[in-house]
């Protein structure tokens, strides 16, 4: 299991290809990752999100779906498990599985608690997403909107950062400080995509929202 750390992940592939066929029940698909410059698999739509959220997140190096199949043994027999993603990060590796937390069951338990172990094997962290707080996901959704690069002529970026040197300032305030409140709202879902601006993603996000400099700040 020691040996699962020195994986040459950006060589791997999924030990199980994703499918798609008409009729079936889950919502396969491919979620693009600015962290990463390329596509992701996906087999639901609870891991679309934890793939988004992890972009966001920051600091993902690489992400392999479906990375190992775990054969391990139990009171009852053998049984396998396949995690759903090994994620590279600038804090080391993150094994994770996706499963909705009304629908873990106790054989579910029993693999990720054989993961877990895998992982603490390999010298990685184990996380078993099962949910999200409420609007984390609609608020992510609105900023990935602005992810990607976003070139900044009128400089409204600086005009962005003073505004809030001050203190938070709520999301309509804040734009309309600028030179161009209409362009200056992209440019804002930008800055708090890339965590240079902060907010409260527990919260609605709305004009009220409050908006606040983070640590990096417009040096990052």
């Amino acid at each position: 299991m020691r040996d699962l750390a020195s994986m040459p992940i950006s060589r791997c592939e999924p030990v199980r290809r994703f499918s798609w066929r008409q009729g079936q029940r889950h919502r396969p698909g491919l979620q693009f990752m600015v962290s990463t410059g390329r596509h992701h698999g996906f087999e639901s739509i609870a891991e679309q999100r934890l793939l988004l959220a992890l972009d966001f997140a920051g600091g993902v190096i690489d992400v392999l779906g479906q990375p190992f199949r775990l054969r391990f043994a139990t009171g009852s027999g053998w049984r396998e498990h396949i995690p759903d993603f090994l994620a590279v990060t600038a804090g080391g590796g993150l094994l994770i599985d996706v499963r909705p937390g009304e629908r873990i069951g106790d054989d579910d338990r029993v693999c990720f608690a054989a993961a877990r172990e895998a992982a603490l094997a390999a010298g990685w962290s184990y996380l078993v997403v099962t949910g999200w707080r409420p609007h984390v996901q609609t608020g992510l959704d609105t900023l990935s909107a602005q992810r990607r690069p976003l070139r900044d002529p009128l400089g409204l970026q600086p005009e962005l950062f003073t505004a809030v040197a001050s203190g938070p300032r709520s999301f309509g305030d804040l734009v309309e400080a600028t030179r161009l409140p209409a362009v200056a709202r992209a440019h804002a879902l930008h800055l708090i995509w890339h965590r240079r601006l902060g907010i409260d993603l527990s919260a609605p996000l709305n004009d009220a929202t409050k908006v606040r400099a983070s640590l990096g700040g417009a040096g990052r």
